[in-house]
């Protein structure tokens, strides 16, 4: 079976310990969770975890199958790449050394990406956008003092129609 990018959208009570059962589910089936992010949804008291992770489909249906087992799960859905819209949120620390350097300025206006905060001795560029993009420009900011770098898993909603709250009730 050929392995592919799935992201699994899961709404859920907001309990202690749920994350833990969660993850365990994708740890049984030995599937490396790529992101994940968890987050108030559109529906009071409910919330919602999105986990990106790569695998078969035989091998998603079934962690769906145990994640709708799981007595906070109220339900869980997964979605191949094309069905969704999906972003990341990227932040790089770089060194002041180069803030006027223009092939830097350039890099980060050809990325449209922003300088959100410029300290005495480092500077914050903001990047919104797919994990190739962030990662893209992560490559390219790299060789100009690249302090730190983070990101955000991903965050998607569903390209079709998909009313979760009348799914839900």
């Amino acid at each position: 079976m050929q392995k592919e990018r799935f992201t699994v959208s899961i709404s859920t009570e907001n309990n202690i310990g749920l994350l833990n059962r969660v993850t365990s589910i994708f740890l049984k089936r030995h599937i490396n969770i790529e992101s994940l992010t968890a987050s108030e949804s559109e529906i009071k008291n409910v919330h919602r975890f999105t986990i990106e992770v790569i695998t078969t489909e035989v091998a998603i249906k079934k962690i769906i199958t145990q994640l709708e087992k799981q007595i906070e799960v109220v339900r869980a859905f997964y979605h191949r790449s094309e069905e969704i819209f999906s972003k990341e949120i990227a932040m790089y620390k770089i060194s002041n050394n180069n803030l006027y350097n223009s092939d830097l300025r350039n890099i980060i206006k050809q990325n449209h990406a922003t300088i959100i905060e410029i300290e005495q001795e480092f500077f914050v560029v903001e990047l919104t956008g797919s994990g190739e993009e962030t990662s893209k420009l992560y490559e390219e900011l790299y060789p100009f003092g690249l302090m730190q770098f983070v990101r955000s898993g991903r965050i998607a909603v569903t390209k079709p129609k998909m009313m979760i709250s009348t799914i839900i009730n």
